[in-house]
């Protein structure tokens, strides 16, 4: 086993911006990109189809991306309406230029920008104004107008010190090969006159479901990370269990500001009709503790449901459907075993409560999953290089942690869905547990160290949206 030495961890230190992979350079050795499918562009730039799809355990899981980096930043363009309406048209040819060529496909490029509220403020705050997605439920629940983006918030289970980041943009990239994703991550340092990076993070995806040793294993041990020999030999996470099952992610257009009937007011023909809302944020996972404190079938309570019952060594679960669990049979488990299960207790937030048609025609049933998550495991502690290493706590030690990138209707719909890990449901009941609990066993052994919400915009309008309303 090939094991990294801390100067190749590094790759030019804390203070320079370095587009070369480091660190996951390894990932090419140590898996070879599957076969994909030729696709067409979408409208909606969060989408990445050409995902294969393969059976682990009787249950159909997509096969992601191999390389994942996201680079954020802070814009330097001056705040006329001439100068971001050229802002607008730069950063466009930049990116039609770095995407000739590459399918919009894990075998080409996935780019997805996204934009947050700082930018929004500051740039164009009268069309945001006019402009922005306004969240129908959010609204109604409050008695005032809440827009579809909201600033990050700090959650229950959050450390004190976790930082709820201001960056203007991000550019998310997606890939099987670090050279395209390298790609994308050089055409952003480009603009030097648009915007100043803040920070690139990157990571990988791939669990062993050709029976070999999984990537998170593999990657975890060259790494040399805490608890690595205990990570199951396929696992597609650190924490053993694959999380990128078909049914477990929302499908292909659900997640878009206006495909839900009374999520967002974009319907019919809103300016971010075809957009999303964003979460991105970054949690260390302590892998070491996860194993050596949780025996499998605690594993399994805390990541599924309590007395869920799995043959051990089980890494895919089902979680069809058929399989969701109700805010009352959350509250019964919480009740019985003094615990609640990570799956579970968002599934009343996160899965559809009845059967909808969607705004796009599509039948969704009830159970169906909304949120389309985009996270991939990291060695960053907690960027590969950032702008502020002091204030964001950066070192050049790896350490195993997630990179945590989901695509949900509004930011209210995210943050409900996060409560809901920490015992506070949409139905208003609040379960008597400490959200880092040993009853909520996967929040022992998390830590999150940044938050930011976004706003993606439909392809059309991704590079500097609304500027020409201005």
């Amino acid at each position: 086993m090939t094991r990294l030495t801390r100067r190749q961890f590094v790759v030019g230190g804390a203070g320079v911006l370095a587009a070369a992979g480091g660190i996951y350079e390894l990932v090419d050795r140590f898996a070879s990109a599957p076969t994909r499918q030729a696709v067409r562009r979408l409208p909606e730039q969060h989408v990445l189809p050409g995902l294969r799809v393969v059976t682990d355990n009787h249950v159909e899981v997509l096969v992601p991306p191999l390389h994942n980096a996201v680079l954020t930043g802070r814009l330097t363009v001056g705040e006329s309406g001439k100068g971001v309406r050229s802002a607008q048209d730069e950063l466009e040819s930049a990116l039609a230029g770095l995407e000739e060529g590459l399918d919009h496909s894990p075998a080409g490029l996935g780019v997805t920008v996204a934009w947050g509220l700082p930018y929004f403020r500051r740039y164009v705050p009268g069309p945001a104004a006019r402009n922005l997605p306004v969240d129908l439920r959010a609204t109604e629940a409050a008695g005032r107008q809440v827009q579809a983006l909201i600033d990050a918030v700090r959650f229950p289970s959050d450390p004190a010190d976790v930082r709820l980041e201001e960056n203007d943009v991000v550019f998310f990239f997606r890939g099987d090969r670090l050279e395209h994703v390298d790609l994308g991550i050089e055409a952003v340092r480009g603009l030097g006159g648009l915007l100043e990076p803040t920070s690139v993070r990157r990571g990988f995806a791939g669990g062993g479901f050709g029976g070999g040793q999984s990537l998170p294993k593999r990657m975890a041990l060259a790494a040399g990370v805490p608890g690595a020999q205990l990570i199951p030999e396929t696992a597609e996470l650190f924490l053993g269990f694959t999380s990128t099952q078909k049914a477990g992610l929302g499908p292909l257009l659900i997640a878009n500001h206006e495909t839900l009937p009374g999520y967002t007011d974009q319907w019919p023909d809103g300016y971010f009709r075809g957009g999303t809302a964003m979460h991105l944020s970054h949690i260390l996972e302590d892998v070491e503790a996860w194993y050596l404190n949780f025996d499998f079938q605690e594993r399994i309570d805390t990541v599924f449901r309590p007395g869920e019952r799995v043959p051990s060594g089980t890494q895919t679960v089902r979680q069809a459907p058929e399989d969701v669990s109700t805010a009352g049979r959350v509250v019964r488990d919480f009740h019985r075993s003094g615990g609640i299960g990570h799956s579970a207790s968002i599934q009343p937030s996160s899965r559809l409560q009845a059967d909808v048609t969607g705004r796009d025609g599509a039948q969704y049933p009830k159970g169906t999953a909304i949120p389309q998550r985009a996270d991939f495991n990291t060695l960053d502690n907690p960027f590969a290089w950032t702008s502020r290493p002091e204030q964001d706590g950066w070192s050049p030690q790896p350490a195993a942690g997630v990179h945590f990138v989901v695509f949900n209707p509004t930011s209210d719909d995210f943050h409900r869905n996060r409560l809901a890990m920490d015992g506070r449901l949409p139905d208003g009941t609040r379960l008597p547990i400490d959200p880092r609990d040993r009853g909520q066993g996967i929040n022992s052994v998390l830590r999150t160290t940044h938050r930011q919400n976004f706003l993606v915009p439909p392809r059309k309008h991704r590079s500097f949206p609304l500027a020409e309303l201005l």
